[in-house]
């Protein structure tokens, strides 16, 4: 757990140091919850608590309460019993459409390109994007690209993986599709239950940033025949959300612009983390392979889209970033995105 506790510090404790000065001397109090998987005790309220004290030096008084159920914390924000809630990207997907788009399948392949969404995302001009519904994002956190762990190393084609059970986030329809689109079968997960199905050989695929892999004991599941496929599938972030209305005028943009400078802590740790898999765990893509996995994933966000899951202003402008950082691409002679 301490391990857990030193892999998202950065990551996850920029959700409460972005608050802005209170303008009044009184403290003003908010709900903010909190989702972790091991309650109260876990690394992530623990984080959470130790920057309530900084909050509070700011003039906010903020009133954190812990779910173990990520649905359940959706659920209580939807019904305004939290005043702000830290989700992960999928979950934020059901409150905006265009952030929940970061995590798009292939739609932004590096670590650079996230970068540039991010910087676009927190500008000022922006803001129309990030409240949909009454519900603003007041701040995007990234955690890593999502990478596939297989408990069997022979699985190093995506056509070897049909019949494989791959447990599925069950609130996540972009993976659901995926994992139908290639022939495999669905193992239905949480964010904190899929690790353990992956270690414990209920499911023979996962997916997940490599900031998880050592808190989560994933190599259990890897050890000793599987690894890790090297190539990236999508972007995993966190989201901090706010009813608007219960905060001061402009706190959201001011949250924003106060997260811009925590971006480099959060990519440096996500690199530790992955420069500390060992090297006989990457399962490395057949030659001119890449672009055919490239192929494959648009045609499935570009389904997404059509069907609503995606939003199409949100693919557009990953696409000029894939395309500005890498014009010679085919993928950006492709006007259908």
């Amino acid at each position: 757990m301490n391990k857990l506790m030193i892999a998202i510090r950065s990551l996850v404790i920029m959700a409460c140091l972005t608050v802005p000065i209170a303008s009044s001397a009184d403290p003003v109090t908010r709900l903010f919850c909190v989702f972790d998987p091991v309650g109260h005790k876990g690394p992530l309220f623990t984080l959470m608590k130790e920057a309530q004290v900084i909050a509070l030096d700011w003039g906010i008084q903020l009133d954190m309460t812990a779910y173990t159920d990520e649905g359940v914390a959706e659920y209580d924000f939807r019904a305004k019993q939290c005043d702000a809630v830290l989700l992960t990207g999928t979950r934020a997907r059901n409150f905006n459409k265009f952030t929940g788009s970061l995590e798009a399948m292939g739609a932004i392949p590096s670590t650079q390109a996230m970068r540039l969404v991010l910087h676009t995302l927190m500008q000022p001009r922006a803001y129309p994007l990030l409240v949909e519904n009454g519900v603003e994002v007041a701040g995007i956190y990234p955690a890593g690209a999502i990478y596939l762990l297989t408990r069997d190393k022979s699985i190093n084609h995506v056509t070897k993986l049909q019949g494989q059970r791959v447990a599925t986030l069950e609130n996540d329809k972009a993976s659901m599709a995926m994992v139908r689109h290639v022939g495999g079968t669905i193992v239905s997960a949480t964010s904190a239950t899929f690790a353990g199905l992956f270690n414990n050989g209920s499911a023979d695929i996962a997916y997940a940033p490599l900031v998880a892999f050592e808190p989560l004991e994933m190599a259990k599941g890897v050890d000793p025949n599987g690894g890790i496929f090297n190539y990236a599938i999508a972007q995993m972030n966190f989201q901090m959300l706010i009813h608007p209305e219960r905060f001061p005028p402009g706190f959201g943009q001011k949250a924003r612009e106060l997260a811009i400078p925590k971006f480099d802590d959060a990519f440096e740790i996500v690199a530790k983390a992955e420069s500390r898999i060992s090297d006989k765990y990457w399962i490395q893509p057949e030659d001119g392979n890449r672009i055919s996995y490239d192929n494959m994933l648009k045609e499935v966000r570009l389904s997404l889209r059509d069907e609503g899951v995606y939003h199409p202003k949100a693919l557009k402008l990953f696409k000029r970033i894939r395309c500005k950082q890498q014009p010679n691409d085919a993928d950006c002679s492709d006007p259908r995105e």
